[in-house]
């Protein structure tokens, strides 16, 4: 599982963390319901996660037509906007669980968080 994380936002580290955990909640909460194997597979490996950073939304855009186009599991992080940003800014996107083999051609060249 990979999540990317908007960098033109400027959030705080903790705001980051929050927004990663959501993004690999709602993965998590949509494969379970739509492949439960492939969720097993995942968490039986270690139930891996990858932090990385974009330069902006467009970027993240970019990101997900990709992974859908490969049939990666996508869900996006739309902010309620009670702190740092206005409600309903899009601050990460969430791809995967999938095979590194998967998400490499998609996030490797991403900078890590």
């Amino acid at each position: 599982m990979v999540v990317v994380v908007r960098g033109d936002l400027g959030l705080t580290a903790g705001k980051v963390a929050v927004q990663v955990a959501h993004a690999a909640v709602a993965l998590v909460e949509r494969v379970g319901r739509r492949s439960p194997e492939l969720l097993a597979a995942w968490q039986a490996e270690g139930g891996r996660k990858i932090a990385l950073g974009a330069s902006d939304l467009e970027q993240l855009e970019l990101l997900e037509r990709e992974a859908r186009g490969r049939g990666i599991p996508t869900a996006w992080v739309d902010d309620a906007g009670f702190t740092e940003v206005p409600p309903g800014t899009r601050t990460c996107l969430g791809l995967g669980p999938a095979l590194a083999r998967e998400l490499d051609p998609i996030t490797g060249k991403l900078p890590l968080l």
